[in-house]
Protein backbone atom coordinates (compact mmCIF):
# COMPACT_ATOMS: atom_id res chain seq x y z
CA UNK A 1 0.00 0.00 0.00
CA UNK A 2 1.51 3.37 -1.04
CA UNK A 3 1.59 6.22 1.50
CA UNK A 4 1.16 9.83 0.37
CA UNK A 5 4.35 11.91 0.45
CA UNK A 6 4.90 13.96 3.65
CA UNK A 7 3.89 17.61 3.65
CA UNK A 8 6.60 19.94 2.37
CA UNK A 9 7.15 21.56 5.78
CA UNK A 10 8.16 18.19 7.37
CA UNK A 11 11.12 17.47 5.02
CA UNK A 12 13.62 19.75 6.85
CA UNK A 13 12.77 18.00 10.13
CA UNK A 14 13.51 14.56 8.65
CA UNK A 15 16.82 15.64 7.20
CA UNK A 16 17.81 17.08 10.60
CA UNK A 17 17.01 13.76 12.29
CA UNK A 18 19.07 11.74 9.74
CA UNK A 19 22.04 14.04 10.20
CA UNK A 20 21.81 13.71 13.97
CA UNK A 21 21.69 9.88 13.81
CA UNK A 22 24.62 9.79 11.40
CA UNK A 23 26.68 11.97 13.73
CA UNK A 24 25.71 9.88 16.75
CA UNK A 25 27.12 6.66 15.19
CA UNK A 26 30.01 8.27 13.29
CA UNK A 27 32.61 6.24 15.19
CA UNK A 28 30.95 2.99 14.14
CA UNK A 29 30.55 4.03 10.49
CA UNK A 30 34.17 5.19 10.21
CA UNK A 31 35.67 2.22 12.09
CA UNK A 32 37.50 -0.44 9.97
CA UNK A 33 35.70 -3.74 9.31
CA UNK A 34 36.76 -6.34 11.93
CA UNK A 35 39.14 -9.04 10.54
CA UNK A 36 36.85 -11.85 11.74
CA UNK A 37 33.97 -10.41 9.77
CA UNK A 38 36.16 -10.03 6.65
CA UNK A 39 37.31 -13.65 7.00
CA UNK A 40 33.72 -14.87 7.39
CA UNK A 41 32.65 -12.87 4.36
CA UNK A 42 35.56 -14.32 2.32
CA UNK A 43 34.65 -17.87 3.29
CA UNK A 44 31.04 -17.29 2.37
CA UNK A 45 32.08 -15.82 -0.98
CA UNK A 46 34.37 -18.76 -1.74
CA UNK A 47 31.71 -21.25 -0.70
CA UNK A 48 29.17 -19.55 -2.94
CA UNK A 49 31.58 -19.61 -5.88
CA UNK A 50 32.38 -23.30 -5.27
CA UNK A 51 28.70 -24.19 -5.12
CA UNK A 52 28.04 -22.26 -8.31
CA UNK A 53 30.94 -24.04 -10.02
CA UNK A 54 29.73 -27.49 -8.95
CA UNK A 55 26.22 -26.56 -10.06
CA UNK A 56 27.54 -25.69 -13.51
CA UNK A 57 29.65 -28.85 -13.75
CA UNK A 58 26.82 -30.95 -12.35
CA UNK A 59 24.46 -29.60 -14.96
CA UNK A 60 26.97 -30.27 -17.70
CA UNK A 61 27.63 -33.80 -16.45
CA UNK A 62 23.92 -34.49 -16.25
CA UNK A 63 23.47 -33.22 -19.80
CA UNK A 64 26.32 -35.45 -21.01
CA UNK A 65 24.88 -38.47 -19.22
CA UNK A 66 21.43 -37.81 -20.64
CA UNK A 67 22.84 -37.40 -24.13
CA UNK A 68 24.98 -40.54 -23.76
CA UNK A 69 22.07 -42.52 -22.39
CA UNK A 70 19.80 -41.39 -25.18
CA UNK A 71 22.43 -42.25 -27.79
CA UNK A 72 23.09 -45.63 -26.20
CA UNK A 73 19.39 -46.41 -26.07
CA UNK A 74 18.86 -45.29 -29.64
CA UNK A 75 21.82 -47.40 -30.75
CA UNK A 76 20.53 -50.42 -28.84
CA UNK A 77 17.13 -50.04 -30.39
CA UNK A 78 18.65 -49.68 -33.86
CA UNK A 79 20.83 -52.78 -33.35
CA UNK A 80 17.95 -54.93 -32.17
CA UNK A 81 15.75 -53.79 -35.04
CA UNK A 82 18.42 -53.75 -37.74
CA UNK A 83 18.56 -57.53 -38.14
CA UNK A 84 14.97 -57.58 -39.32
CA UNK A 85 15.07 -54.31 -41.24
CA UNK A 86 18.29 -55.22 -43.08
CA UNK A 87 16.48 -57.97 -44.97
CA UNK A 88 13.61 -55.67 -45.86
CA UNK A 89 15.95 -52.96 -47.20
CA UNK A 90 18.03 -55.30 -49.43
CA UNK A 91 15.96 -57.78 -51.50
CA UNK A 92 19.09 -59.64 -52.64
CA UNK A 93 20.04 -60.32 -49.02
CA UNK A 94 16.51 -61.38 -48.12
CA UNK A 95 16.42 -63.85 -51.00
CA UNK A 96 19.86 -65.17 -50.10
CA UNK A 97 19.10 -65.79 -46.42
CA UNK A 98 15.74 -67.39 -47.18
CA UNK A 99 17.32 -69.66 -49.83
CA UNK A 100 19.99 -70.75 -47.32
CA UNK A 101 17.30 -71.75 -44.83
CA UNK A 102 15.24 -73.63 -47.43
CA UNK A 103 18.30 -75.46 -48.79
CA UNK A 104 19.14 -76.63 -45.28
CA UNK A 105 15.57 -77.85 -44.72
CA UNK A 106 15.63 -79.77 -48.02
CA UNK A 107 19.02 -81.50 -47.82
CA UNK A 108 19.90 -81.82 -44.11
CA UNK A 109 17.34 -84.61 -43.45
CA UNK A 110 18.65 -86.73 -46.36
CA UNK A 111 20.16 -90.03 -45.27
CA UNK A 112 21.65 -91.46 -48.48
CA UNK A 113 22.21 -88.38 -50.64
CA UNK A 114 22.69 -85.33 -48.42
CA UNK A 115 25.55 -84.03 -50.61
CA UNK A 116 26.83 -84.28 -54.20
CA UNK A 117 30.51 -84.61 -53.30
CA UNK A 118 31.48 -86.35 -50.05
CA UNK A 119 34.07 -85.23 -47.51
CA UNK A 120 36.50 -87.85 -48.84
CA UNK A 121 36.92 -85.61 -51.91
CA UNK A 122 37.22 -82.34 -50.02
CA UNK A 123 39.98 -80.88 -52.20
CA UNK A 124 38.04 -81.61 -55.39
CA UNK A 125 34.85 -80.22 -53.80
CA UNK A 126 36.48 -76.91 -52.86
CA UNK A 127 38.17 -76.51 -56.26
CA UNK A 128 34.99 -77.35 -58.16
CA UNK A 129 32.75 -74.96 -56.21
CA UNK A 130 35.39 -72.21 -56.24
CA UNK A 131 35.47 -72.41 -60.02
CA UNK A 132 31.69 -72.41 -60.36
CA UNK A 133 31.24 -69.46 -57.95
CA UNK A 134 34.23 -67.64 -59.45
CA UNK A 135 35.70 -67.08 -55.99
CA UNK A 136 38.36 -68.96 -54.00
CA UNK A 137 36.51 -70.75 -51.21
CA UNK A 138 37.89 -72.02 -47.93
CA UNK A 139 36.51 -75.07 -46.18
CA UNK A 140 36.02 -74.13 -42.51
CA UNK A 141 37.16 -76.50 -39.80
CA UNK A 142 34.43 -76.90 -37.19
CA UNK A 143 36.03 -79.78 -35.31
CA UNK A 144 36.57 -77.51 -32.27
CA UNK A 145 32.78 -77.51 -31.86
CA UNK A 146 32.46 -81.24 -32.59
CA UNK A 147 31.36 -80.99 -36.24
CA UNK A 148 32.89 -82.86 -39.18
CA UNK A 149 32.45 -82.22 -42.90
CA UNK A 150 29.82 -84.35 -44.64
CA UNK A 151 30.39 -82.83 -48.08
CA UNK A 152 28.86 -80.21 -50.34
CA UNK A 153 26.83 -79.45 -53.41
CA UNK A 154 26.21 -76.87 -56.12
CA UNK A 155 22.90 -74.98 -56.03
CA UNK A 156 21.24 -72.35 -58.23
CA UNK A 157 20.62 -68.79 -57.06
CA UNK A 158 19.01 -65.61 -58.33
CA UNK A 159 22.38 -64.13 -59.29
CA UNK A 160 24.25 -67.30 -60.25
CA UNK A 161 25.67 -70.41 -58.67
CA UNK A 162 25.52 -71.02 -54.93
CA UNK A 163 27.35 -73.56 -52.79
CA UNK A 164 26.36 -75.50 -49.72
CA UNK A 165 28.76 -77.20 -47.29
CA UNK A 166 27.25 -79.60 -44.76
CA UNK A 167 28.66 -80.53 -41.33
CA UNK A 168 27.49 -83.05 -38.75
CA UNK A 169 28.25 -83.74 -35.08
CA UNK A 170 28.42 -87.15 -33.39
CA UNK A 171 24.76 -86.94 -32.46
CA UNK A 172 23.72 -86.52 -36.09
CA UNK A 173 22.90 -82.81 -35.79
CA UNK A 174 23.66 -81.03 -39.05
CA UNK A 175 24.44 -77.44 -39.99
CA UNK A 176 24.97 -76.04 -43.47
CA UNK A 177 27.06 -73.16 -44.76
CA UNK A 178 25.48 -71.47 -47.77
CA UNK A 179 27.65 -69.22 -49.96
CA UNK A 180 27.20 -67.11 -53.06
CA UNK A 181 27.34 -63.74 -54.78
CA UNK A 182 24.40 -61.48 -53.97
CA UNK A 183 24.79 -59.10 -56.92
CA UNK A 184 26.71 -58.62 -60.12
CA UNK A 185 29.92 -56.53 -59.93
CA UNK A 186 28.11 -53.53 -61.50
CA UNK A 187 25.63 -53.24 -58.64
CA UNK A 188 27.46 -55.03 -55.83
CA UNK A 189 27.11 -52.01 -53.56
CA UNK A 190 23.34 -52.46 -53.61
CA UNK A 191 23.72 -55.81 -51.90
CA UNK A 192 25.02 -54.04 -48.82
CA UNK A 193 27.55 -55.11 -46.25
CA UNK A 194 26.66 -56.47 -42.83
CA UNK A 195 28.18 -57.83 -39.69
CA UNK A 196 26.67 -60.90 -38.03
CA UNK A 197 22.91 -60.87 -38.13
CA UNK A 198 20.44 -63.45 -36.91
CA UNK A 199 17.51 -64.41 -39.13
CA UNK A 200 14.44 -66.56 -38.73
CA UNK A 201 13.32 -65.92 -42.31
CA UNK A 202 12.75 -69.51 -43.37
CA UNK A 203 12.18 -72.98 -41.97
CA UNK A 204 15.37 -72.91 -39.83
CA UNK A 205 17.26 -70.03 -38.22
CA UNK A 206 20.60 -68.78 -39.50
CA UNK A 207 23.40 -66.33 -38.89
CA UNK A 208 24.51 -64.48 -42.00
CA UNK A 209 26.95 -61.80 -43.08
CA UNK A 210 27.89 -60.08 -46.35
CA UNK A 211 31.40 -59.17 -47.46
CA UNK A 212 31.87 -57.16 -50.68
CA UNK A 213 28.72 -58.54 -52.24
CA UNK A 214 29.46 -62.15 -51.27
CA UNK A 215 27.14 -63.75 -48.77
CA UNK A 216 27.57 -66.38 -46.08
CA UNK A 217 24.75 -68.00 -44.10
CA UNK A 218 25.13 -70.72 -41.49
CA UNK A 219 21.81 -72.47 -40.88
CA UNK A 220 20.75 -75.17 -38.46
CA UNK A 221 18.18 -76.24 -35.89
CA UNK A 222 20.30 -75.15 -32.96
CA UNK A 223 19.90 -72.76 -30.04
CA UNK A 224 20.92 -69.25 -31.03
CA UNK A 225 24.10 -69.17 -28.89
CA UNK A 226 25.30 -72.52 -30.29
CA UNK A 227 24.67 -71.39 -33.85
CA UNK A 228 26.48 -68.13 -33.14
CA UNK A 229 29.57 -69.98 -31.90
CA UNK A 230 29.72 -71.97 -35.12
CA UNK A 231 29.12 -68.90 -37.29
CA UNK A 232 31.90 -67.05 -35.46
CA UNK A 233 34.25 -69.96 -36.09
CA UNK A 234 33.40 -69.92 -39.81
CA UNK A 235 33.78 -66.15 -40.03
CA UNK A 236 37.25 -66.21 -38.51
CA UNK A 237 38.43 -68.73 -41.09
CA UNK A 238 37.19 -66.93 -44.20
Amino acid sequence: MNHPPPPHHELPDWETQRAALRQLHRDVLDAPIPPALLAAAGQADRRFARQARWTRWGGLAAAVLIAFGAGWLANGQWTSASGASQLARVPATREFVHAASVAHAVYAPEKRHPVEVAAAEEQHLVQWLSRRLDKPLKMPDLSAEGYALVGGRLLPGDTGARAQFMFEDRGGQRVTLYLGTLATPADATQAGESAFRFSTDGPVPSFYWVDHGFGYALAGKLPRDALLRLATLVYRQQ
